[in-house]
């Protein structure tokens, strides 16, 4: 088939390879815990791949060593920095309600 004839096709976007943020000298381990923090949220949650930006193999190698840090308390379970602020609450009356008409 001729070029000329072929119908219109959009062009591919070319997209630039991002560097993984995980060094080539970097170990993914339980006891490398300036890499694996990095990986963890305010929370203590995981990041997701998307966010991180690693490879399916990475991400589940950080996974491992994650929970395996977090088995042997070198990370905590949950992150309780951020102590949770109650606000006030409104007094409660005893007496019956009235219903607002």
């Amino acid at each position: 088939m001729d070029k000329s004839k072929q119908p219109f096709r959009k062009y591919k976007r070319s997209f630039r390879r991002r560097l993984s943020p995980i060094g080539s000298g970097d170990q993914i381990d339980y006891r490398n815990m300036s890499l694996i923090s990095r990986f963890i949220s305010e929370q203590g949650k995981i990041l997701s791949r998307r966010v991180n930006k690693l490879t399916l193999k990475q991400q589940r190698l950080i996974t491992i060593a994650i929970k395996q840090a977090r088995i042997l308390s070198l990370l905590p379970f949950l992150n309780n920095e951020k102590q949770f602020e109650r606000a006030e609450s409104i007094p409660r009356t005893t007496g019956p309600r009235t219903r607002n008409k």
